[in-house]
């Protein structure tokens, strides 16, 4: 069995016991685990899934928003019938087994996730009073006006960090965009998705973040290692770049879910991951899917997550990491993750991204429902297939 697997989703350690526990139960197979480079798998991945049986993967590992293009022409295996009957599809995180779903046709198979949490100075927190983290967007707003004072940012948050605008819009109850039979359309100007922007504007306004940049320019990471930031929104790998900039913040810093609109259910956050696919091309289903199953089962799951930092593929598996601030922030906010819109045509969108242009012009003072439907309208061009 040919596994191809990303750069950095597993450590050598974890692929070696894999390795010798699958092949003790399955005597009749050998795994030939080779490792991709995320820079160019697309095609990589579309050639391979062209190729004839004998020349390509059996299983491939691909991120949950990649799925949509791969299922195009009919090239992969639909695995509905084991989702459904063995793998206890229904306590999958939505954010990884919706952008695998086409049709009602189950072809990515949830293997982990991670997402963006609120990564705060505990030490900031503390002088301003408050003595635990917010539990709601009210508490939320309430805090961060506090923090927001003696020359610290209550908040960085970059004015075009447009997957945390995600997450406010979907906690209202809207989208970035809806399928109408065949049909994308951008729904940035709904009433929901106003009112997440909203929120975006209110909290955002509470630090320094420039409103024309996304969060990498400049790297949010140094800004808040500059010493006068409270929060930022964030995964929380970022904090390894914080410490080795400021390894005065090591024991300063603390995790919490991004709040939701009530007490008890945390917010919706955009969720990343990955998903395995099986090739139609593959010339041992049975075998390519008894891989999947051992991956992605609760077992080998699990261990992936407790070995790597990450949020395990179900929310019954949650309480494996809950020893963990960090990931057990990362796994409450999961439960409730959405993905981009499943769509091929979705990478267009995000090449000239008009999401980010709109934020800026609300931030920067136009009215919203003005922008807002300017840029649901180059949204709906873009999701037109071949158009975008």
């Amino acid at each position: 069995m040919t596994v191809w697997l990303m750069q950095g989703s597993a450590s050598q350690d974890f692929l070696r016991r894999f390795t010798e526990d699958f092949e003790r139960g399955h005597d009749d197979l050998r795994l030939d685990i080779r490792i991709q480079q995320w820079t160019g798998i697309g095609p990589k991945v579309q050639a391979a899934l062209s190729a004839s049986s004998d020349a390509g993967p059996d299983v491939i590992e691909v991120g949950n928003t990649q799925v949509a293009q791969y299922v195009e022409g009919g090239r992969l295996t639909n695995l509905t019938l084991e989702s459904m009957r063995d793998w206890g599809m229904q306590d999958w995180l939505p954010g990884l087994a919706e952008p695998g779903l086409d049709n009602s046709a189950q072809f990515g198979i949830p293997w982990y996730a991670a997402s963006r949490v609120v990564i705060y100075r505990k030490d900031l927190f503390e002088k301003a009073g408050i003595t635990s983290p917010p539990g709601t967007r009210a508490e939320w707003l309430a805090d961060t006006e506090k923090l927001d004072s003696g020359g610290n940012q209550g908040i960085y948050l970059a004015g075009q960090d447009w997957y945390t605008l995600s997450g406010f819009i979907w906690d209202e109850g809207g989208d970035l965009a809806k399928q109408s039979t065949n049909t994308w359309k951008g729904t940035l100007d709904t009433p929901a998705a106003l009112r997440g922007m909203d929120f975006y504007r209110r909290l955002q306004a509470l630090g320094n973040g420039p409103a024309d940049a996304d969060e990498e320019h400049p790297p949010q990471a140094g800004v808040f290692a500059g010493g006068k930031v409270a929060q930022i929104v964030a995964v929380p790998g970022v904090v390894q770049a914080i410490v080795q900039k400021n390894p005065a913040l090591k024991d300063e810093l603390g995790f919490f879910p991004v709040p939701g609109k009530t007490a008890g259910r945390p917010g919706t956050v955009f969720t990343g991951g990955s998903d395995f696919v099986v090739p139609r091309n593959t010339d041992d289903r049975d075998a390519a899917v008894a891989v999947v199953a051992a991956l992605t089962g609760a077992k080998w799951d699990t261990d992936l997550a407790r070995t790597m930092n990450y949020v395990p593929n179900k929310t019954t598996l949650a309480p494996a990491v809950a020893g963990e601030e960090a990931v057990a922030a990362m796994a409450a906010g999961a439960a409730h993750g959405r993905a981009t819109p499943s769509t091929p045509q979705w990478a267009a969108v995000e090449a000239d991204n008009p999401i980010k242009e709109y934020m800026t012009k609300v931030l920067d003072g136009a009215d919203p429902r003005t922008a807002a439907r300017q840029a649901s309208r180059r949204i709906t061009e873009q999701l037109a297939p071949g158009l975008g």
